[in-house]
């Protein structure tokens, strides 16, 4: 999985995590999706040739209605290798696409096909909506664990953790937290609990860790 953070602008969507950081030419397109066709065309029609499924998670930093409205013509041109949702179906292709952030949430939900799934929030888990709709449950870890990775994990915190991620497993999403603290002690309690995705701005340590748990 990958995250890239948008903004729409008069030359498209641009890709930076804050405005001040936009510059000409780094859109979605350049940046993501042609890279992504280019190796899955090249790979046999998979992002790696027999790993994984792949997610990018595309994060809206602007408004939701006329940045989804723009995201939406951009990616049925690449629907040869985008899974789509038509009809309340899943029909799964190289790259998923998970919208975060500002998302259009009723207008992506009346599509009768589209090239998204939500990026939930903790509280969809009590509304139970679709699950092709909703494949993914985020949460900000701040906001609902004190435990920062030091020492061990308060046993009510890890069991915690561990009912929430099987509320979600069993209501068949994915689990994905943010800003977690960037440690070994939490990265493992995470994979204990079998959380899905773990956020991380240092891939290779974060490569050598998941690499040791083998």
């Amino acid at each position: 999985s990958v995250e890239a953070d948008i903004w729409l602008t008069p030359e498209g969507l641009l890709v930076a995590h804050d405005r001040r950081d936009l510059k000409p030419g780094r859109t979605l397109q350049s940046l993501y999706l042609d890279p992504l066709r280019a190796r899955v065309q090249a790979n046999g029609g998979r992002v790696y040739p027999s790993g994984p499924a792949f997610y990018l998670l595309v994060d809206v930093k602007f408004e939701a209605e006329p940045t989804y409205a723009a995201l939406d013509k951009v990616l049925r041109q690449y629907a040869d290798i985008l899974t789509a949702f038509p009809a309340g179906k899943s029909e799964a292709k190289a790259v998923t696409i998970i919208l975060s952030g500002n998302r259009a949430a009723e207008t992506i939900a009346a599509q009768a096909t589209r090239y998204v799934g939500i990026d939930g929030r903790p509280e969809d888990l009590d509304r139970n909506p679709p699950g092709e709709l909703y494949p993914w449950i985020s949460g900000n870890w701040t906001l609902l664990f004190r435990w920062r990775g030091e020492g061990a994990m308060p046993a009510a915190e890890k069991q915690r953790l561990a009912d929430f991620v099987q509320r979600a497993h069993a209501q068949h999403r994915q689990v994905r937290f943010w800003a977690t603290p960037e440690n070994e002690n939490l990265w493992r309690e995470l994979t204990a609990a079998d959380a899905d995705l773990i956020n991380t701005d240092q891939l290779d340590r974060l490569k050598t860790f998941l690499l040791s748990q083998l």
